[in-house]
């Protein structure tokens, strides 16, 4: 399973780098497949890359959802 996740950028480097904010975590992530992004963006990223610029209430509906996954995987195993 391939996995995308939110990412707020704080700041644009040199060569289409990007420092973003992941959770509280911040990574430095190329922003080459999104040109348009700019600071205060989010992106979605995806193994290192930012693939595709999306609207915060999309970053924080999905960023909930992310936060469930402990939750949803326990009452998964469970359930047998």
């Amino acid at each position: 399973m391939c996995l995308a996740v939110p990412a707020k950028i704080e700041s644009l480097e040199d060569g289409g780098m990007a420092v973003v904010e992941i959770l509280g975590i911040r990574r430095a992530v190329a922003c080459d497949l999104v040109p348009e992004a700019g600071v205060g963006d989010f992106v979605l990223v995806h193994a290192g890359y930012g693939i595709e610029v999306i609207s915060e209430q999309m970053a924080q509906e999905t960023l909930e959802l992310i936060a469930e996954f402990p939750e949803l995987i326990a009452n998964d195993s469970a359930g047998g």
